[in-house]
């Protein structure tokens, strides 16, 4: 039920307006006088005030002044006879949301206090998501390795220079980058990202560029490019070392003029984008080796960044598993599990091919298929982590047949490294070292499900 304070040093005025809206379902107190309402609003919460302009003492003006110097999160509507619609004005200017005109209409002064709690519900949600969203991108880890890459953040992201960001497949510089560009000056324009390596070669420039009508088969209309999109803010090129030449070439002339031209056009578009890059190559051995651009290297490694494996910060994986648990338990609604000693000790040991994203997609596993609210490293099926020695007791310990032993062992690894290779077939049976087609027979005698394969290449799975 939403709280509402009315101040109007009128009797009837406050009694006909609560006794309205105590019908409307508002839980309404009233007031006479500007220090009354400040005075009130120390005592409890209210999700708006109905504050008249004219009052004796504090009027309505000073009293929204010190409202707002105090902090007070509160909607406010004003109250205004014929005579003081300019001072309503000014209170609209101050942070009010409207104002009603004496003599009040009841059913006006009802519509606009629907409004104005509607508008305060969506502010509070929108703080609330955004809240959210800086939780999301945090970036979590008190060792030595995640001090220094903060730092490095921190002294890149007030700047225009552009960011090449290093690192294994799942150790978070997508993360690294939307940090970037939330501590930058661009933080209120748009950050768009491009996975270079997802886009086949043939579209990448009208994903990049945009393309005009009739430019090719299916362009059937004008579309802008991501470089546009981007116009004012920040263009992450996720996996940068997968472009194709042809295409680096037309990036980097971007990059040199801030000028684009869209697939089949003419027109030139002038951009102001600030451009960061990630790839897991080693590009330094890509130019040389002919598969990237010397040129385009150095113009995107103006600002290089490295991030960690998780291997590197094990002292990390503690907080890493508080955080993703709090997350994970407020999306499927349930309490966060709670890690033995062991099992902790388990994560810290394991030398997490897959990184972080590895760490995530095992943690919701724990979230959905482990029972009860604590997990030991038995739950975790780590591959090559041994669980717990188990506490000595009268009678035989169950010790289950060598095959099914091997099996699960074997099931397990499977599901680790595919997770570490982002669900890829391909890559993942060349880790295992084996041909593909075993590991499909593998997969289909443990009852594992391979990825969904769309137009003939396989796809990540989560």
């Amino acid at each position: 039920m939403a709280s509402i304070l009315i101040v109007d040093d009128e009797p009837g005025v406050r009694r006909a307006l609560g006794g309205v809206l105590r019908d409307e379902g508002y839980d309404v107190e009233a007031v006479d006088s500007g220090e009354a309402c400040l005075e009130r609003l120390t005592t409890r919460p209210y999700d708006l005030v109905v504050l008249d302009i004219w009052l004796p003492g504090l009027d309505g003006l000073a009293t929204l002044e010190r409202m707002r110097q105090r902090q007070l999160d509160v909607q406010v509507v004003v109250i205004s006879g014929h005579g003081n619609i300019e001072s309503a004005v000014r209170a609209i200017k101050m942070g009010a949301f409207d104002f009603v005109e004496k003599p009040l209409s009841l059913e006006k002064t009802v519509l606009v206090v629907r409004n104005a709690l509607r508008q305060q519900r969506l502010e509070v949600e929108n703080r609330a998501l955004r809240a959210r969203v800086v939780a999301h991108h945090t970036m979590i880890g008190e060792s030595p390795a995640m001090r220094r890459l903060r730092e490095q953040v921190a002294m890149a992201a007030p700047t225009n220079g552009r960011v090449l960001i290093f690192g294994e497949n799942g150790t978070g510089k997508e993360l690294v980058a939307r940090n970037i560009h939330m501590l930058s000056r661009r933080r209120g324009a748009p950050f768009v990202e491009v996975n270079c390596a997802a886009i086949p070669e043939e579209l990448i420039e009208s994903e990049l560029f945009g393309h005009v009508r009739g430019a090719f088969t299916g362009a059937v209309a004008d579309r802008r490019g991501k470089f546009e999109l981007a116009n004012g803010g920040t263009l992450f090129l996720d996996e940068i070392g997968d472009m194709s030449l042809k295409t680096q070439a037309k990036v980097l002339r971007v990059l040199q003029e801030q000028v684009l031209e869209a697939v089949g056009g003419s027109a030139r578009i002038s951009v102001d984008v600030r451009v960061l890059a990630a790839t897991n190559k080693d590009l330094p051995t890509e130019f040389r080796a002919g598969r990237f651009r010397e040129d385009l290297y150095f113009r995107l490694n103006v600002v290089p960044i490295f991030v960690p494996p998780l291997r590197e910060r094990s002292e990390d994986v503690p907080l890493l598993v508080e955080h993703f648990m709090a997350m994970l338990a407020r999306e499927y609604g349930r309490r966060p599990k709670q890690f033995e000693p062991g099992a902790i000790r388990a994560l810290e040991e394991y030398p997490w091919p897959g990184n972080v994203r590895e760490l995530r997609n095992l943690l919701e596993r724990v979230m959905i298929m482990v029972p009860g609210e604590q997990v030991s490293a038995a739950d975790l099926g780590l591959p090559g982590v041994a669980p717990e020695p188990r506490a000595a007791t009268d009678g035989p310990v169950p010790v289950e047949p060598l095959q099914e032993a091997r099996d699960r062992f074997e099931r397990d690894y499977i599901l680790h490294a595919l997770a570490a290779q982002d669900g890829n077939m391909s890559r993942t049976a060349e880790v295992l070292g084996v041909e593909r087609s075993n590991l499909y027979r593998k997969m289909r005698g443990f009852g594992l499900v391979p990825p969904r394969r769309a137009a003939g290449a396989d796809v990540d799975v989560e």
